[in-house]
């Protein structure tokens, strides 16, 4: 598969129900992943919730065929952008289209006047912190500066996941 098999575009509403089983299946390879295995893992966000994000203007779809093979789904917060999840249909993975949208992503928001994007992820799997890192993302290790972020981080301690392994990531835009 190349880049003409697949094209990028602002996300819409009619994309939400699509975003939720696409995070449903790249989700599946949490059940493979030996790190993860005595973690419940929580449901995919609904349509309804994909739908307010997608409303804010700031996601992004990636489809092929008519179908949506990709997304990240951001909304604004305050003069940063969060990157609520970014996931892309496992037939459809390590073909470069994760990172042109977290490109396409800080391109957008860079242009929008955002100062930095954020996200909150698991610190030990290849395809979450490692991931950001390698595309400009650090690991925000004092937040006491963010608040937000810090809140982030409690909310997924009381919905299960372990706070040892979560953390708060930033991307800076300049």
């Amino acid at each position: 598969m190349t880049a003409a098999d697949w094209s990028l575009r602002l996300a819409r509403p009619e994309d939400a129900e699509q975003f939720t089983e696409v995070e449903e299946d790249a989700a599946r390879l949490f059940l493979t992943e030996p790190l993860l295995e005595d973690i419940t893992m929580p449901a995919p966000r609904s349509a309804q919730e994909y739908r307010a994000i997608i409303a804010q203007r700031q996601s992004l779809s990636v489809t092929s065929e008519g179908n949506v093979v990709g997304f990240a789904a951001a909304r604004p917060a305050g003069r940063e952008l969060h990157l609520h999840e970014l996931s892309v249909a496992r037939a459809f993975q390590r073909r470069g289209i994760g990172a042109t949208l977290l490109r396409a992503l800080q391109i957008d928001a860079r242009n929008a006047g955002f100062r930095a994007i954020t996200l909150h992820t698991f610190r030990d799997i290849a395809f979450h912190a490692p991931f950001y890192a390698r595309h400009g993302f650090t690991v925000v290790d004092v937040l006491d500066d963010h608040p937000r972020l810090a809140a982030g981080l409690e909310a997924a301690a009381e919905a299960g996941l372990p706070p040892e392994r979560r953390c708060a990531m930033i991307c800076e835009l300049d």
